[in-house]
């Protein structure tokens, strides 16, 4: 599979329309290598084998030490060996090309322009807080983009957006019911100051808005090595009924960890949305005597324990050539359904023809479920799927799981999804 790198791209930006035949022939020579490497074929591949190709892109960061998600494209590429290993879709080779956006603005808006230049058919299973500065080149090329990862308001309001979970609104929100069901009267809410994490606060709010459970907003950077204040603050007075929940990203909360075991508060009850830990954070700080024993995590999908990610385990051991991936990394969770649904969707389309975005949006515009094997609800994006919301009409999935540390494990702590669409409305409470 290719990868490719931001700084790729900024060597050719700006170049005229009399280059572009030049650069497509050059592309089309860079390319050869990798069509190669994923075509399990022994001989040469031409330029027709190579406009064959079904060529999609999936995006993550990673190496900033922050929101890093290097497990989601190491899974798009076993996904993609794999796919080729069977056969391709609808009988075409599928290259994926993957690319590090480095958690910036910068480097996501080149991940997006190196997608159209390839003339992919969708970005899928991605993962960046900046959609505004991707969504709209995306747009433009009429490119879907399929599963984000629910980081930022366009992913949940351009109409080629196809997300296949609620993103942090659905998690923050599941995480107040969570703790108002758990008996919680007072929640702390500690969450990037960022952008994205303005709005969090405000889904929180409406999940307990109809109980009397005090609210307090803990803004944090998004990078640091010491959440001592942090942690102080969250944790205030320690009163009975106190609970924390970070909505930080994995290596942030990490770092929280430590402050909040040498705090040791007696009555505190630490909670998270899944992302911010998993089952490896947990194993990394003592699994059932660390600081994280007891703790609630609300999750979209099954727990990592579910036979629902058996093939993605299976993914992983036998096409992943040694990446390391997590499968308990929502992230990576996600990607899986993100090329699930793909898939599915692609299969469904004339296999007389090579699979545009245009007709692969046809199929995810129809509203016809696609069943992701249980990791969610069945998806659809037909006009009466869509969340009845001004600020997320795209948000279709508004199920998510509850889950607790036991045993050292995160498992299961209530069976089934929990649907918090009326949070994401503005509704009441179900009675």
């Amino acid at each position: 599979m290719s990868r490719i790198g931001a700084s790729d791209h900024r060597r050719s930006a700006g170049r005229g329309d009399r280059r572009r035949p030049a650069r497509a022939l050059a592309a089309v020579a860079a390319l050869l290598p990798a069509v190669l490497a994923a075509s399990a074929c022994g001989g040469p591949a031409g330029a027709a084998d190579v406009a064959q190709d079904l060529t999609v892109m999936t995006w993550a960061p990673s190496g900033t030490g922050s929101t890093d998600r290097p497990g989601m494209t190491a899974l798009a590429d076993a996904i993609g060996r794999e796919l080729n290993a069977k056969g391709g879709i609808n009988g075409h080779k599928v290259r994926v090309l993957t690319c590090n956006e480095h958690n910036t603005s910068d480097g996501v808006a080149a991940c997006a322009r190196q997608a159209v230049d390839a003339h992919v058919a969708a970005v899928i299973g991605s993962a960046s807080q900046f959609g505004t500065n991707f969504m709209s080149t995306l747009e433009s090329a009429g490119i879907p983009y399929l599963g984000g990862y629910g980081l930022s308001s366009p992913e949940f309001t351009s109409p080629l957006s196809y997300p296949v979970a609620g993103g942090m609104p659905a998690l923050v929100a599941g995480s107040g019911r969570q703790l108002v069901e758990a008996g919680c009267k007072s929640l702390a809410l500690i969450r990037p100051d960022t952008r994205g994490g303005d709005t969090l606060a405000g889904y929180l709010a409406g999940a307990i808005k109809q109980t009397s459970v005090k609210l307090t907003d803990v803004k944090a950077p998004e990078m640091s090595n010491d959440y001592s204040a942090v942690a102080r603050k969250a944790i205030g007075d320690d009163r009975p009924g106190t609970c924390v929940i970070s909505a930080l990203g994995a290596e942030p909360t990490s770092n929280l960890l430590d402050p909040y075991r040498r705090l040791a508060p007696r009555n505190t009850q630490l909670a998270s949305v899944i992302g911010s830990f998993q089952q490896s954070v947990v194993d990394s700080t003592g699994g059932d005597s660390g600081p994280l024993r007891g703790a609630y995590a609300t999750a979209w999908f099954p727990a990592e324990s579910s036979p629902v990610w058996d093939n993605l385990r299976a993914t992983a051991r036998a096409y992943g050539n040694g990446a390391t991936i997590d499968v308990a990394d929502p992230g990576v969770q996600t990607t899986w359904v993100a090329y699930e649904v793909f898939r599915q969707a692609a299969e469904r389309t004339d296999r007389s023809r090579q699979l545009t975005a245009k007709a692969l949006r046809a199929v995810l515009d129809s509203g016809d479920p696609i069943d992701t094997g249980g990791a969610t609800p069945p998806l659809g994006w037909g006009m009466t799927n869509m969340l009845p919301s001004a600020d997320s009409p795209r948000l279709v999935n508004t199920s998510v799981t509850f889950q607790q540390v036991q045993g050292g494990r995160l498992v299961e702590q209530h069976k089934g999804f929990i649907d918090v669409r009326w949070v994401l409305t503005g509704g009441r409470a179900p009675a």
